[in-house]
């Protein structure tokens, strides 16, 4: 593509080189050992810097500590405003006291352990220290009920548990011993030990397992060796299971090499990540966002980050702006889902408070939708600073589509994700193969493997990883999302490739229809699906939440049509519009639209395992159950 752009031109033009291109990538990794072979590919995978050694944990900790121990590390803040820093020659000496402790219990180079507990220092000096010392950790969200975590774990083969009592959400301290202790009844846990992190409970006795409490870990340190495994690259740092499946999770495998190196690339070239930023992603350990922009990426380049346990908006809407003045906060990565939650409240909750440190704002997850973007800068940042959207996923470990900050902005299109970052080789393609012309939606696909992208799944013999993504269109990853790319190279995103509305023969996207919906100064949010249509095939059902303050009207309903109308033309034709008081979305902010097609078709929900409101669902059935019967009368 062209750019006005020169220094994104030339990276372009680097990346044209794709093998030059990731060897001078490689060199921002410390290696132990160097590698020898660049690239390899073989039936049904690759991998990356053969020969080479490494530790994802040391990288991140080890020369930051020496030379500068003083610097912040780490910024802990529970929804309370409890507060909790540490610099880095502390974290390192955590995570040191950790490592042998973890040893000491028999940890072993190559074992799996699982971590269940909220976003805090325990848990991230556990994720560190486990790769450190060659574990492999699998983190499971502390939001999860005792289903997923107990499949999770028995995926994993984890013998080893560590988790926390509670978790802090909305001023309510969630417990979790009890979906622990039913979790650990399923037949086919492995697990055999379980370390307590505990802040309102004691550490609970549970039959054929050994419980050992936090402050424990003191003494089993005690001479254990907390010296660091140099992994070959290809080795796992950690396993991580994608959200919002439903059928068994698929349990991601990323490496201490290649997910380095392109960990490295993204916070260098996507976010421009530097040792003087304060960062804070406002996701949670339990995503890859926080395993990459929580925890590894800030700490490999020496920034600060913050780790945030709770609900942003708790105890006011206010929370949010108040933690960044307080904390001089240079870089915010946050979720469309938390973009709306804000603008729910208006800009009232920001004035008052000095937004200046702010350089950047990233958002990622879905589209974020140009109503939300338009709020959050023009009316929040005063486009004093760009508020930039990108696309990625757990597959890839960082991001592939957006706009290159760190190389120098290119024009902003509200609602698109932006262009494929230099290195990353993306088309939008047919069922096919062949090409989309600019403007058509066809399938995300990645067209050759890059440092970063998962390789295989853990515990694979079926060849599920192959078949998964692999054979769709063959020879080339997809993605599962739908898009278009204009003539700029600039991506649109439409949703999943099944949640593409097809009207009379026209393909929309339900993004762009929820987009439209969010144009209207009463929606807070909006989901759509489609429903079947004799005459056109398909139309679209909608289920809307209004902001606070509005109310369902008579009028409001033909407003909405009208807008939608007005925003996509005659062919987007509204089949159903129901007024719901929330949506179903995974914990991480997606709004899992395959359950609002379970209402539609009056179809069992499956697997909610990652819902974060279950009754959400079931609003959204008594809503369309009750037009029904009102049709009916």
């Amino acid at each position: 593509m062209e750019t006005t752009n020169p220094r994104v031109a030339a990276e372009l033009e680097k990346a044209g080189d794709w093998e030059q291109y990731w060897t001078r990538a490689a060199a921002r990794v410390d290696w132990h050992t160097p590698w020898t072979t660049l690239y390899e590919a073989f039936e049904g995978s690759f991998r990356w810097y053969t020969g080479g050694t490494t530790n994802l944990s040391v990288n991140a900790l080890d020369e930051h500590a020496k030379n500068h121990p003083e610097r912040p590390a780490l910024i802990s803040i529970v929804e309370d405003g409890t507060t909790r820093s540490f610099t880095y020659a502390q974290l390192f000496a955590l995570v040191r006291k950790l490592a042998a402790a973890y040893r000491a219990l028999g940890v072993r180079r190559g074992d799996r352990v699982a971590i269940y507990m909220p976003t805090g220092p325990e848990a991230i000096a556990s994720m560190l220290a486990l790769s450190r010392i060659g574990a492999i950790h699998l983190v499971v969200f502390a939001g999860f009920g005792s289903a997923a975590l107990a499949q999770r774990i028995r995926l994993a083969g984890a013998r080893l548990l560590i988790a926390g009592d509670i978790t802090w959400r909305k001023g309510r301290a969630v417990p979790l011993v009890p979906i622990v202790e039913e979790a650990l009844r399923d037949p086919g846990s492995p697990v055999r030990t379980v370390v307590w992190h505990c802040r309102s409970f004691d550490p609970p006795e549970i039959s054929g397992i050994t419980s050992y409490a936090w402050q424990a870990l003191d003494d089993l340190a005690g001479p254990a060796s907390d010296e660091p495994e140099w992994m070959d690259s290809d080795d796992p740092a950690f396993i991580l299971a994608t959200s919002g499946t439903t059928a068994q999770p698929k349990l991601v495998v990323h490496t201490h090499g290649a997910y380095q190196v392109g960990l490295l690339h993204t916070s260098a070239v996507m976010f421009g990540l530097s040792p003087n930023d304060v960062w804070w992603s406002t996701s949670d350990i339990g995503w890859i966002v926080g395993h990459s922009f929580i925890v590894y990426a800030p700490l490999l380049v020496g920034a600060t980050t913050i780790a945030y346990e709770g609900a942003l908006d708790h105890p006011g809407p206010e929370n949010f702006y108040r933690l960044i003045q307080e904390h001089q906060v240079t870089g915010i990565f946050t979720a469309p889902t938390a973009v709306r939650l804000l603008n729910r409240y208006g800009t009232a909750p920001a004035a008052g408070f000095d937004l200046t440190s702010v350089e950047r704002v990233f958002s990622a997850g879905e589209p974020l939708n140009p109503p939300a973007w338009d709020v959050f800068q023009r009316e929040i940042f005063h486009d004093r600073v760009p508020v930039i959207d990108h696309w990625w996923q757990t597959e890839t470990g960082g991001p592939v589509v957006g706009n290159p900050y760190g190389l120098g902005l290119l024009p902003i299109k509200p609602g698109s994700a932006g262009i494929a970052l230099p290195g990353y080789a993306v088309s939008v393609l047919r069922a096919d193969g062949t090409r989309c012309d600019p403007d058509e939606t066809g399938s995300v696909a990645i067209t050759r493997p890059f440092p970063g992208l998962t390789a295989r799944l853990w515990g694979d013999v079926t060849g599920r990883y192959r078949e998964a993504y692999w054979t769709t269109i063959p020879g080339v990853y997809v993605t599962g999302d739908a898009a278009s790319q204009d003539a700029d190279g600039y991506l649109w995103f439409r949703g999943r490739i099944d949640e593409v509305l097809k009207i009379a023969g026209h393909r929309i996207g339900t993004s762009e229809v929820e987009s439209a919906l969010l144009r209207h100064p009463a929606v807070a949010e909006a989901g759509v699906t489609g429903q079947p249509d004799d005459l056109r095939g398909e139309v679209v059902a909608a289920f809307v939440v209004l902001r606070p303050g509005e109310s369902v009207r008579p009028e409001l309903e033909d407003e909405l049509r009208q807008t939608i109308r007005h925003e996509l033309g005659p062919v987007a034709v509204v089949g159903r519009l129901e007024f719901v008081p929330g949506l179903p979305k995974t914990r991480s902010g997606k709004i899992m639209r395959r359950l609002l097609k379970s209402v539609v078709m009056d179809q069992e929900s499956g697997d909610t395992s990652t819902i974060e409101d279950p009754h959400a669902v079931e609003a959204a059935r008594e809503a369309w159950h009750r037009a029904d019967s009102d049709q009916g009368h």
